[in-house]
C-alpha cells in the first residue's frame, strides 16, 4: 500500500503491475530526453545570436523533425499495446469471483462454491483496533489464492463505482446491468488495499477494498470455514 509523501507507484504484486511499471519508466525517460533536448535548444536560440540561413532553410531538418516524432509515438504506442492485450487476456481461471457494488459497500460471491458469499462494509474509526488502517479496513476481508489465476466479475446494483488495487494494476468500472471482466494473479502473500475510483455519491470515499493473498492451502481451510 502506499505511505505518507510516497512519490513513486506502489510495489508490484502482479506481472501485469510489473509490465505497467516498466512501461512507466520507459516512457518517463523518453519524457525527460525530450524535454532535456527542447530546453538546450530553447537555451541556445536565446543566448547566441548567430542564425545559419542554410539551416533554418534545409529540408534535411524538416524531414528530420517530422520522422523523429513519429519514430518515438511508435516506441511508445508498441509496448502500451502489448500491455494491453496482457490485460485483457483470460487464461482459464480456477477460481471465479462475483463482485457487487452498493451503495455503500462491496458484496463477493465465490461462484466456484455453493454457497460463499459476503458483504464487505468499512470499520467505522471508532471501532478500529490498534494497527489497523482509517477509511482503509474492513470486516469482511476478500480472501484468494496466491499464484492463481482468478477471474473477477465486476457490476453493480445502484450507481457507478469503480473497483481498484493499485499494486495489482487493476481497475474496473462497476456499471449497473452490465457484466465487466478482469483477471488477477499475486506472485507475493500478502494484504492489498484499494479505493473507490469513481465519484458516485456521497460516501464513495467509504468503500475500501482489502485483499488478502494466502497460500492455497491456507485458502481451502478459509472457505471450508465459510461454507
Amino acid at each position: 500500500m502506499a505511505y505518507p509523501l510516497q512519490l513513486g507507484l506502489q510495489d508490484a504484486t502482479s506481472p501485469v503491475m510489473e509490465e505497467l511499471l516498466q512501461f512507466h519508466d520507459h516512457a518517463l525517460m523518453i519524457v525527460f530526453l525530450i524535454s532535456s533536448l527542447i530546453l538546450y535548444i530553447i537555451t541556445l536560440m536565446l543566448t547566441t545570436k548567430l542564425t545559419h540561413t542554410s539551416t533554418m532553410d534545409a529540408q534535411e531538418v524538416e524531414t528530420i523533425w517530422t520522422v523523429l516524432p513519429a519514430f518515438i509515438l511508435i516506441l511508445i504506442a508498441l509496448p502500451s499495446l502489448r500491455i494491453l492485450y496482457m490485460m485483457d487476456e483470460i487464461n482459464d481461471p480456477s477460481l471465479t469471483v462475483k463482485t457487487m457494488g452498493h451503495q455503500w459497500y462491496w458484496s463477493y460471491e465465490y461462484t466456484d462454491y455453493e454457497d460463499l458469499s459476503f458483504d464487505s462494509y468499512m470499520i467505522p474509526t471508532p471501532d478500529l483496533k490498534p494497527g489497523e488502517l482509517r477509511l482503509l479496513e474492513v470486516d469482511n476481508r476478500m480472501v484468494l489464492p496466491m499464484q492463481t489465476t482468478i477471474r473477477v466479475l465486476i457490476s453493480s446494483e445502484d450507481v457507478l463505482h469503480s473497483w481498484a488495487v493499485p499494486s495489482l494494476g487493476l481497475k474496473t468500472d462497476a456499471v449497473p446491468g452490465r457484466l465487466n471482466q478482469t483477471t488477477l494473479m499475486s506472485t507475493r502473500p500478502g494484504l492489498f488495499y484499494g479505493q473507490w475510483s469513481e465519484i458516485c455519491g456521497s460516501n464513495h470515499s467509504f468503500m475500501p477494498i482489502v485483499l488478502e493473498l494466502v497460500p492455497l492451502e491456507n485458502f481451502e481451510k478459509w472457505s471450508a470455514s465459510m461454507v
